[in-house]
């Protein structure tokens, strides 16, 4: 499974990196903003990506809608520190499969990722 960590935050980029002890789970591809998500996401066609939501040049919302229509069976875990529910229900109605509060523990990154792995599998 390949993964794809977007994020205007350095730290979390290498937060999320480190913390995927799920077997098998690959970072493949890591960007800054929507727009260099969008140029590797062709190239790189992840499994699963994690999406912020507040980032400079396109963000998340947008970035989950285009990704989803270049590839409709891509998971996107949204991790954004917008505790707004309006917001995750807007990403979640574009296409996203969950969503993780900022600030997260390794644990509940990888429940998610479970849950989510386990739900594709699942059809």
């Amino acid at each position: 499974m390949k993964l794809m960590i977007v994020d205007d935050s350095n730290i979390i980029r290498r937060k999320i990196e480190r913390s995927t002890e799920i077997e098998g789970l690959e970072v493949v591809a890591t960007a800054s903003n929507g727009v260099e998500a969008l140029e590797q996401f062709p190239k790189v066609r992840p499994d699963i990506v994690t999406m912020d939501l507040t980032m400079p040049e396109m963000g998340g919302i947008e970035c989950v809608e285009r990704m989803v229509e270049i590839d409709p069976s891509v998971i996107v875990l949204v991790v954004s520190a917008l505790s707004d529910k309006a917001t995750a229900i807007e990403a979640l109605k574009k296409g996203a499969n969950g969503f993780l509060c900022k600030p997260f523990t390794e644990e509940e990154l990888n429940r998610a990722f479970r849950e989510l792995l386990e739900e594709a599998s699942h059809g």
